[in-house]
């Protein structure tokens, strides 16, 4: 049998080649095993799927493992997304949240995420125990479990993530004067499970991809600017102000301004960090992943916070969300909790908290970073993915550890970190960072300056370095 490993944010595999009902119903074995253990009385598990292919099919099979190991499950009426099933797992007070999502990944792959009863990422060593209990076999007659008869005796429950989301969403937010502030809006879901939820709470908002489409169009729903060519070129076009974009399962933000430019999660965690403490009067700790900028370290300073770096991965930042008093979570891949929410990712909580910003302020995206830029500076990020051989990827990491580069192009090393991969500091406030991929032969390259060119000068540096 495969043998199935959970990475930095679930268990992925390719739908009908090892994502298979069986295999499904081997980690969900482990699973009941698990959650029946740690919470003996009256166990529950919320369960939910995304837009992918056969995400009911899915959940339909862990939904008769659990109901079969005498677990009280509260399933999903319809697709929802990760933070709907993250929220349902903490309202409804359930030991454990499972969603069937393949999150960014192309449309081929479905996958498995864990979430802990705090509406948040299982943490990584509860997470190593049930992938340690998987079994070879899940020993069960899937077709003879009947999911009518577990409803029927009070195992099976259908829930309604989306409204209790969107019941979530109104109390928390000043909706009024978004809606009263005649901004233009915009929201790409990328044939994700956000398509439904924002025209439900603002219904005037321009969207594009917001229907129901299991392929997304062939291309893998990441909210990254090569991915969102269309809508960036809309935003100008159609005079949106800004523009939001979630991935597949709406944990991932996306952000434009109203040029149809890029905003990259760095930006979008200071213009946060500045909203809710200069405007909201917030208070907290800010814990960032590695690939993070440093300005964010420069910002709290500024007001005074406590600032943490860990790896990379968010089911670290949501380790200590669950400890400590945080106010932001956040990582470059465009992950990012606050307080007032969940520990969780959520690209749609974080797109209504900086259109609300907007509406408050009467001010454009761009005036609003002008205002980080007078504490931080202004800086431009970029990255680089490198296709390369696995011989290669090795020897930089070696070079790497061994401290061969001690410049990058005319740029000296002033000095390195190694939280997780090798971060590069120049003169300048200026850096590059180099890490591996831990499933493929890709080396992520990531790089700041002042300017846009200054980054890709880095990057370039970088390249010719390495000899990729």
């Amino acid at each position: 049998m495969t043998k199935i490993k959970f990475g930095t944010d679930g268990w992925r595999a390719i739908i009908a080649r090892e994502f298979t009902e069986d295999n499904v119903a081997r980690v969900s074995v482990a699973v009941a095993e698990w959650v029946k253990a740690r919470f003996p009385e009256d166990p529950s598990i919320v369960v939910g799927h995304d837009c992918r292919f056969a995400g009911e099919l899915f959940a339909e099979a862990a939904a008769k493992v659990f109901v079969n190991a005498g677990i009280r499950v509260h399933i999903a009426r319809d697709f929802v997304s990760t933070p709907m099933v993250s929220l349902g797992a903490h309202q409804l007070n359930a030991s454990m949240g499972v969603i069937i999502t393949a999150s960014h990944n192309p449309p081929a792959y479905n996958g498995y995420k864990l979430k802990g009863h705090y509406g948040g990422p299982l943490i990584p060593e509860h997470v190593q125990e049930i992938e340690d209990m998987i079994p070879e076999a899940h020993g069960l007659d899937l077709a003879g479990i009947d999911l009518k008869a577990a409803a029927g005796k009070g195992l099976l429950q259908e829930v309604d993530l989306e409204t209790m989301f969107v019941d979530h969403v109104k109390a928390n937010f000043d909706l009024d004067a978004i809606k009263a502030s005649g901004l233009k809006l915009g929201y790409d879901a990328m044939y994700g499970a956000g398509q439904r939820v924002l025209p439900r709470i603002l219904p005037d908002t321009r969207l594009v991809h917001c229907e129901y489409n299991p392929s997304f169009m062939g291309q893998a729903p990441e909210p990254i600017h090569r991915n969102l060519q269309e809508f960036s070129t809309l935003i100008p076009k159609e005079g949106i102000q800004c523009g939001l974009a979630t991935d597949g399962d709406a944990d991932r933000i996306g952000l434009y301004n109203g040029r149809g430019e890029f905003i990259d999660s760095h930006h979008i965690i200071l213009l946060l960090i500045h909203y809710l403490v200069k405007y909201k009067q917030y208070t907290g700790k800010v814990v960032v992943a590695f690939s993070a900028t440093p300005k964010v370290k420069k910002l709290c300073e500024h007001y005074g916070l406590e600032y943490q770096v860990v790896k990379i991965g968010f089911k670290w930042i949501c380790g200590i969300m669950i400890e400590e008093d945080v106010l932001l979570g956040g990582e470059e891949s465009g992950g990012i909790a606050i307080k007032g929410h969940i520990p969780e990712r959520d690209g749609i909580w974080m797109g209504l908290t900086i259109w609300e910003f907007m509406a408050r302020s009467g001010k454009t995206l761009d005036e609003l970073i002008d205002e980080v830029y007078a504490i931080v500076g202004p800086f431009s990020y970029d990255r680089d993915d490198l296709h390369i051989s696995e011989a290669l990827k090795q020897e930089v990491l070696e070079k790497c550890r061994s401290n061969a580069f001690d410049r990058f192009g005319d740029l000296e090393v002033r000095s390195v970190e190694t939280i997780d991969g090798f971060k590069f500091h120049f003169d300048d406030e200026q850096w590059l960072m180099i890490r591996a991929s831990g499933t493929e032969p890709v080396l992520r390259c990531y790089a700041e300056s002042r300017t846009l060119e200054g980054a890709r000068k880095i990057l370039d540096a970088c390249r010719k370095a390495i000899g990729a």
